[in-house]
């Protein structure tokens, strides 16, 4: 019974660390990007770019929010279920996913080619490689 119980903690500790680093990937994409496409609906036509690194600013302490968290509570040194490096490449592979929707989504002229198929590949086996025993 004990035995499942931590599995069901390391889970739990899983779960929550790739949901908090969806979140924070999200903050990080519009805080990086979400300025072009304001820029263009008009939205910070006028404002300077201290005034958009500001606002970038503003939307990256959510990032920090969630990421800080996120590596704390999934690490595997503070009793999480992920090492260094599967900490990171969940996190670059979340972070792409992300910007692929906003991408596509938000900027409406973007079309994914088959070099972006061969890319998506290439990390799936990242990922596989880093969780290979």
């Amino acid at each position: 019974m004990e035995s499942i119980q931590i599995i069901f903690n390391e889970m739990n500790k899983g779960i929550f660390t790739i949901v908090f680093l969806v979140i924070s990937n999200i903050f990080m994409t519009l805080a990086w990007y979400g300025h072009l496409k304001m820029e263009e609906m008009g939205w910070l036509k006028k404002a300077g770019v201290f005034t958009i690194i500001l606002i970038s600013w503003g939307l990256a302490l959510f990032e920090y929010l969630f990421q800080v968290p996120a590596n704390k509570m999934g690490f595997s040194g503070n009793g999480g279920p992920f090492g260094l490096f599967q900490l990171k490449v969940i996190q670059e592979v979340i972070t792409l996913i992300v910007f692929v929707i906003f991408a596509v989504v938000i900027f409406k002229n973007i079309k994914l080619s088959i070099n972006h198929l061969y890319a998506a590949i290439c990390l799936i086996l990242a990922v596989y490689f880093v969780f290979k025993k």
